[in-house]
């Protein structure tokens, strides 16, 4: 890994680059958060993250758009892999996206008759079947709750 990030520092100088729990790019502040590994997962996953970099993705209307963005990034690594010799198992990139489109799956769920809703805003849906809207947390990172409006009045009694 160490190899890997001399090189990456060296190549884009105007990226930081920090270990971290995790692997994300931070477009607020130019820093590449990596967790410390050198089987080929965790390398490929960096030059992912770098990819985002590279790519200026920043932020995201809304849950497709983010899903669209995961796979421009990993093609974009792919690109990269061969010039710092870092090998791209298609099992590990299909992994990681499963882990998004199951986070946007699960948001789109009405959380009443369990039908496949349409997004509204970033954090909206609407349920093509019973009408039913709810929230969502903004959050990739944590579970997908659904909140329901109507069931928020009926615990505040508004």
């Amino acid at each position: 890994m160490e190899k890997l990030i001399a090189r990456l520092r060296q190549d884009y100088p105007y990226l930081s680059f920090t270990t971290g729990s995790m692997n994300c790019w931070s477009p607020s502040d130019n820093v590449i958060s990596y967790a410390i590994g050198n089987n080929e997962s965790a390398l490929a996953s960096v030059l992912h993250e770098v990819a985002h970099a590279l790519l200026e993705h920043t932020d995201y209307a809304n849950d497709l758009e983010l899903l669209r963005k995961e796979v421009k990034a990993w093609e974009k690594a792919m690109l990269l892999a061969p010039k710092y010799q870092v090998v791209m198992h298609d099992d590990h990139i299909q992994t990681c996206l499963d882990t998004y489109r199951e986070w946007v799956h699960k948001r789109s769920l009405c959380p009443i008759c369990s039908t496949s809703g349409l997004q509204k805003t970033q954090i909206q849906y609407t349920c093509i079947n019973c009408r039913h809207n709810w929230e969502v947390t903004n959050s990739r990172l944590c579970r997908p709750y659904r909140r329901s409006a109507v069931r928020e009045q009926i615990k505040t009694g508004a």
